[in-house]
């Protein structure tokens, strides 16, 4: 796939997201937080373009040489979380850019979209201690909040940078140690199977129906209601992040956003959670990787045009 579609799909996707009204306990375009509002994500969406371009374009060229680990995946994700904080003043999209970011490299190497999810697992597999020291550095940088604490190479320590290095331990690997209790974890080592098995065609079905918005907010109750939000569960507990996939389980047996019962209750929930700072945070990550992905199965039309 072209790299400018692929830059393109990945800025389209983070404002199409971050613009879902209602979806609910996040940012949307008639909601702001204290610390961050809907404009900050807007401008977020937009600045890590040439990031995802840069990633399109290594991973063509990685494609022709096979040569998977030259992609430098936490390089990348690093500069696009500093790019983003030359622009706004809080950690808005660490968990897109890291979702989008390998999504990226992976659909420049084919335009075949059915080879996306192959050549994601591929990338993810040949990712070096390098990209692991990175992604660190960038979680650090964004100063993300409720990642969690480990006794053993914490995120938040200096030495376990020096002793990924020390003991090869790349990007995967630690992803795959926090992959049991962190869902993007998870996605990033088992080749998506959130986005592409729940949320892409879910997506899909709704915006042929429906359109934009409602296929963002129907695609992002579906996902939550089937699995428990963990930046909820890091920050409150499971129990409390199994009652929210429930809640949005009751909205979804309610017709979601695509009927009026269901946007009042989808309205109410909205309002229960923000009240209550229950922000779903990582399901909005995913719903953002979902959207990528839905663009860059239109491709083919694209080229057509």
């Amino acid at each position: 796939m072209d790299p400018d579609y692929i830059a393109k799909s990945a800025q389209i996707a983070s404002v199409l997201e971050v613009s879902g009204h209602p979806k609910p306990g996040n940012v949307h375009r008639t909601q702001d937080f204290h610390d961050m509002v809907f404009e900050d994500f807007l401008i977020s969406g937009v600045v890590i373009g040439d990031v995802m371009r840069q990633a399109a374009k290594r991973g063509q060229k990685a494609n022709e040489n096979l040569e998977f680990a030259n992609i430098q995946l936490g390089e990348l994700i690093l500069e696009a979380v500093a790019e983003t904080n030359k622009w706004v003043a809080n950690n808005t999209n660490l968990g897109i850019i890291m979702m989008l970011t390998p999504l990226a490299a992976a659909a420049a190497m084919s335009d075949d979209f059915f080879h996306l999810r192959t050549n994601f697992t591929k990338i993810m597999a040949f990712t070096t201690p390098q990209d692991a020291v990175n992604l660190y550095k960038a979680i650090a940088l964004a100063d993300a909040g409720g990642m969690g604490e480990r006794e053993d190479l914490d995120v938040t320590s200096s030495q376990s940078q020096i002793e990924l290095l020390e003991n090869k331990i790349n990007m995967f690997d630690i992803l795959k140690i926090s992959a049991d209790w962190d869902l993007l974890a998870s996605e990033l080592t088992t080749s998506m199977p959130v986005i592409f098995e729940t949320g892409f065609p879910t997506f899909k079905r709704i915006q042929n129906n429906y359109g934009m918005n409602f296929a963002t907010v129907q695609t992002f109750l579906t996902i939550l209601s089937q699995f428990p939000d963990t930046l909820i569960s890091r920050k409150y507990g499971l129990g409390k992040a199994r009652e929210v996939s429930a809640q949005a389980k009751d909205i979804l047996d309610k017709g979601g956003i695509l009927t009026p019962e269901g946007q009042k209750s989808l309205k109410e929930f909205d309002k229960h959670l923000s009240e209550n700072k229950l922000n779903p945070g990582t399901t909005a990550d995913l719903t953002a990787a979902t959207i990528m992905v839905a663009f860059l199965s239109n491709y083919p039309d694209y080229v057509d045009k």
